[in-house]
């Protein structure tokens, strides 16, 4: 959805001058006083743009684009004066030790604020930098409770925390599912293992038994011996912590091994991308993942509209977290424009303060997977 901004219009009055003698030819006199330029406001974007999961960075780059070019079409004015926003995009290709630098790059470019960063493992370091600097930080869809628990007054996040996304999926395995032996997987990132910690608890709470806790890494590629160990435990759900680029070749091995549970993950595995990674070891009503948001009733002629926008604009579909990189843009302009200043101070106040009526955009539904969606507010510390 738009911003409800009030647009100011500067009328420049014209003025005519007095010619001077007939017979000299006096200079052209200005009908009306220069414009002032508009100032220009950065606003930072950091995710992976390189690496395993370039396509869900580069979604939400998009997404910030097309809200930038928003609201650089509207016209906006702060304090009374015409402004320009400019996106300084940074790569942090997942990695924490990249995610600094990139953070450090933007506070020494002086933005205004920052969106992002995608990962919790990338978000959480680069927080105490931002912090430090008195920079506002919203992250699209870090969800590690931490985050927004180190007292940070300028973290932000638009998605609900692993607490309620894990304790969301845990029942909905039991309940829905109807799982009663169920295996549980991280990639040992800040986010996979965080949510499925929170799942655990959340299984075992609802009455399950939890027959095997394995782990990976976000760069794995073989996962047959955790699986085989899990295999001999029968299980008849299979959660796992982490995103689609792990996911999708651990889909093909289950199959190879005759794994036939169902498959759970978080936001992270639920992406347009997954059926193309998973492939032909993605059966119809097998994967099962969440959307920490998603829209319904009035809101979803906002949701389609962004949807067509996006893909005509990129020529892709939305992948996850598009949106709410969007949406995160639209509200730390809104914060600005409320406050009449671009200076971070001034407007976080505003920031903490705002309510705004999110676009909440869920991409297309693959045949091949459900979605237990989880409907949240933007939270913060």
């Amino acid at each position: 959805m738009q911003l409800n901004l009030k647009l100011a219009v500067i009328a420049a009055a014209v003025a005519l001058a007095a010619c001077g003698k007939k017979e000299e030819a006096a200079p052209a006199a200005s009908s009306a006083p220069a414009a002032a330029p508009a100032q220009v406001i950065k606003i930072g974007h950091v995710g992976p743009t390189s690496g395993a999961i370039a396509h869900l960075g580069k979604d939400n780059e998009n997404g910030a684009r097309m809200a930038i070019e928003e609201l650089n079409a509207a016209g906006l004015t702060i304090g009374g004066a015409p402004v320009t926003f400019e996106l300084l995009a940074e790569d942090d290709a997942a990695d924490p030790r990249q995610g600094v630098a990139a953070a450090q790059k933007l506070i020494d470019a002086k933005v205004a604020g920052v969106i992002g960063h995608l990962n919790s493992g990338t978000t959480i370091p680069a927080s105490q930098l931002y912090h430090d600097a008195g920079l506002p930080q919203i992250s699209p869809s870090a969800t590690n409770p931490k985050y927004t628990r180190q007292g940070f007054p300028g973290a932000f996040r638009m998605v609900a925390d692993d607490v309620h996304l894990g304790s969301t999926l845990g029942k909905y395995a039991v309940q829905t599912l109807g799982g009663k032996n169920i295996a549980v997987i991280d990639d040992r990132t800040a986010y996979g293992q965080g949510v499925a910690d929170e799942f655990e608890k959340a299984v075992v709470a609802a009455g399950a038994t939890v027959v095997g806790r394995e782990f990976t890494n976000d760069k794995a590629t073989d996962f047959n011996a955790i699986l085989t160990t899990l295999k001999a435990k029968n299980p008849d759900v299979v959660f796992f912590g982490g995103m689609d680029a792990v996911a999708g070749p651990m889909l093909k091995q289950m199959k190879q091994l005759g794994i036939n549970a169902k498959f759970m993950g978080g936001d992270g595995i639920c992406s347009g991308e997954l059926p193309k990674l998973a492939a032909e070891g993605m059966a119809d009503e097998q994967v099962y993942c969440a959307e920490a948001g998603g829209v319904e009733g009035e809101e979803k002629a906002g949701m389609d509209k962004f949807r067509a926008d996006f893909a005509a604009k990129f020529g892709t579909e939305v992948q996850v977290y598009a949106p709410y990189v969007y949406d995160a843009v639209k509200v730390m302009a809104n914060a600005m424009v409320t406050a009449g200043s671009a200076d971070p101070a001034a407007y976080l106040p505003a920031l903490k303060a705002t309510s705004y009526p999110a676009t909440r955009v869920s991409p297309a539904r693959s045949a091949s997977t459900k979605r237990a969606t989880s409907r949240t507010a933007p939270s913060r510390s």
